[in-house]
């Protein structure tokens, strides 16, 4: 006499592991399509901020331009803007202060003056003017500056 066993049909456990492997899967691709988006932001900022501070030392040199050519007069808290948004979308504020000091004598009994510039250039993308505190709080919003002291 021979003992004849039943089996069981154990086709629904290989349905759930094929289930679980696919849920993980799934968690696996969205993990790596989100760093992918936030590693495109981080890119996109650093380029932003790249050309901010190329527009800042656009304006430093600007800035020490018109202190030489004259343009600025004493150049004493005089303030200008520099529309740089047609080619990079930036516009720059820049600013000049300038001090005179006494430094020796160019022959005796006459002294010689130095003429001290200090230029500041603020480089952001707003759209009115540097800094722009109603979009300053914005993800795309970028901003650099950049100082220089320079003698005559």
């Amino acid at each position: 006499m021979r003992l004849r066993c039943k089996r069981r049909n154990q086709g629904g456990f290989g349905a759930v592991a094929a289930i679980i492997v696919l849920v993980l899967l799934s968690l696996l691709a969205a993990a790596v399509l989100r760093f992918g988006q936030s590693s495109q932001r981080q890119l996109s900022q650093d380029l932003l901020g790249a050309r901010a501070l190329a527009a800042a030392r656009a304006g430093t040199e600007w800035g020490l331009y018109q202190a030489f050519k004259g343009s600025w007069g004493s150049c004493s808290n005089s303030a200008q803007t520099l529309d740089l948004r047609s080619d990079s979308g930036f516009l720059v504020t820049v600013s000049c202060d300038s001090q005179t000091y006494s430094e020796g004598e160019t022959a005796p009994g006459v002294p010689r003056t130095l003429r001290v510039y200090r230029i500041d250039a603020l480089a952001c993308n707003a759209v009115n003017a540097c800094p722009d505190n109603g979009v300053a709080t914005g993800a795309n919003y970028v901003e650099r500056r950049l100082q220089v002291q320079a003698s005559d």
